[in-house]
């Protein structure tokens, strides 16, 4: 399948997802957001993707919305039907999923993607650049990035559920600096404030990006990544007694995997393990 404004390719089980727009910092246009909403349920579906990894062509990770398609914004035309559109776009792929409704909706759809993603954040990160970056399971950043809200500064609000997420991610007092302030921060305060989990010179970041992705496709069973993944997000709208049953049922499923027969299997004949997902 080809994009215009994505790249979109697959590298021993782990696929990279680049945007696409280099000359415009990655800004997001409809048609950019329609092709990433495809190219993650596409490496969702796909049997040889284990692990994604998003990131930005040029000097940009993702600039935020296209100032073309901000002018273009009413009360009722972009932001409600683009929400719509998610849901109705993702959901018939997983007809029989128990995704919660919370995670069918505009960019709050990649919790509900079943595999890891990573997001290399290879420059600016700003406004639903920022969103974008903020749903990503881990987060590593190049020592060029930069991030910030920028909602503040135009007239709007916290977008797309962040005001749930931002705070969960760097704690409350953090989280209400940078929408109040929409200040731009580097990545080295990016990192002391638990936005991201690694800073890495830009010229290595890809590289080691890449060689994390490789690391969870190849030394850890894909199906404990999936699961591990649902019971993590689930657990967000749970309690400890919720997020305990859950794991008693779910390490029960478990006993009866090929997974964890060949984990089991490979440590006591000290090799490689050969995981199927299954």
């Amino acid at each position: 399948m080809s994009f215009d404004t994505i790249d979109y390719s697959v590298d021993r089980h782990v696929a990279t997802i680049a945007l696409n727009r280099p000359d415009r910092l990655n800004a997001i246009t409809k048609q950019l957001e329609s092709e990433l909403l495809e190219a993650m349920r596409l490496a969702d579906v796909s049997s040889d993707v284990r692990v994604i990894v998003l990131t930005g062509n040029g000097r940009g990770f993702c600039a935020g919305a296209d100032l073309e398609l901000l002018q273009s914004v009413t009360e009722t035309n972009w932001a409600t039907a683009n929400i719509d559109k998610t849901r109705r776009e993702f959901m018939p792929e997983r007809p029989h999923d128990s995704t919660p409704v919370d995670f069918q909706k505009t960019w709050s759809y990649f919790p509900a993607i079943s595999k890891p993603i990573i997001g290399a954040i290879n420059g600016a990160a700003v406004g639903l650049g920022f969103v974008l970056q903020l749903y990503c399971d881990i987060r590593f950043a190049s020592d060029n990035a930069r991030f910030g809200t920028a909602f503040a500064q135009r007239g709007l609000i916290a977008e797309h559920g962040i005001s749930w997420l931002l705070p969960r991610i760097t704690g409350l007092s953090h989280a209400l600096d940078l929408l109040y302030s929409a200040r731009i921060i580097d990545a080295n305060e990016a990192l002391n404030i638990g936005l991201v989990s690694r800073v890495i010179p830009h010229d290595n970041l890809m590289e080691t990006t890449h060689q994390y992705a490789q690391m969870l496709a190849t030394t850890v069973s894909p199906r404990s990544l999936k699961v591990m993944k649902k019971q993590i997000y689930q657990a967000l709208f749970t309690d400890l007694g919720d997020a305990i049953e859950t794991a008693n049922e779910e390490m029960i499923l478990s006993f009866q995997c090929d997974d964890f027969r060949e984990g089991v299997a490979h440590f006591v004949e000290k090799r490689a393990p050969h995981f199927t997902g299954q």
